[in-house]
């Protein structure tokens, strides 16, 4: 089985990136599932509605998110009906929404978990001890769990991959928008990644006029980000996993210019 997944969706570039290169990747690498980010594809700030709409159209099985999932408050709406967009799963008891899911793929079925660091961010649940918990419920179903842990810091990214080696098919982090090289499959069949990088501008920075960006280290004010203008890429991995046992065999980093 083939697996794609994509990193944080950014701005309207993004979006526009997606649009564009989505259907054709699934063809060129004969993917048979796919995984797209997308806490930043409204502006570099949530989600809404109708672009989660346009995700799932052009080609993505299952969406993740992470800390900016609330920052356009109509998504709630759509979140508690529409259980192939995830919030991670280590926020507290009654938030809206689900942080897994186990979705049909041909003859087999695939769980997507979705959880989010706490260094540097949010003090939400322990995002190991809620992998501890949902993991083997999901195993159940399925031998095939790919996990996007969202993070700050990448030494939780780090922590979690080997945390779960041997457990599931696939962590792979996302949320710094930089691309790491570090790819490989950790002993027991998991992929790993410490981030999958950006789907949107690649001349800005981490997705924001690269201008702005300057000022503020320089003056320490506060300013109201905008979305890098000029080129844009699409970032992410493809991943070979046995659907038999779950374990993965390869993944390979993307980085394509749209």
């Amino acid at each position: 089985m083939n697996v794609l997944m994509v990193g944080d969706v950014y701005g309207e570039s993004g979006r526009a990136a997606i649009a564009r290169l989505l259907p054709k990747l699934r063809q060129e690498h004969a993917i048979d599932f796919c995984v797209v980010n997308v806490e930043n594809a409204a502006g570099g700030f949530g989600v809404t509605a109708p672009i989660a709409r346009q995700v799932l159209e052009h080609g993505a099985d299952v969406m993740t998110s992470g800390n900016h999932i609330w920052d356009k408050k109509e998504i709630v709406a759509y979140i508690v009906k529409e259980n192939l967009l995830l919030r991670p799963a280590n926020f507290p008891a009654g938030t809206p929404g689900a942080g897994f899911i186990t979705v049909k793929c041909g003859p087999h079925k695939v769980a997507v978990l979705n959880l989010m660091g706490r260094v540097f961010m949010l003090p939400i649940d322990c995002p190991f001890r809620t992998a501890d918990a949902l993991i083997p419920e999901l195993r159940k179903e399925t031998p095939i769990v790919l996990v996007d842990m969202h993070c700050e810091a990448t030494s939780e990214s780090l922590a979690m991959g080997w945390y779960l080696a041997g457990r599931v098919s696939a962590v792979v982090g996302t949320h710094r928008h930089v691309q790491t090289a570090d790819e490989r499959v950790l002993p027991g069949g998991t992929a790993y990644i410490t981030d999958l990088g950006l789907t949107g501008p690649t001349d800005g920075v981490i997705g924001v006029d690269r201008d702005q960006i300057i000022q503020r280290f320089l003056q320490q004010m506060p300013i109201r980000f905008e979305t890098a203008k000029g080129p844009a890429a699409l970032q992410g991995v493809v991943i070979v996993v046995d659907p038999d046992t779950g374990r993965a065999s390869s993944i390979r980093r993307l980085s394509i210019p749209a």
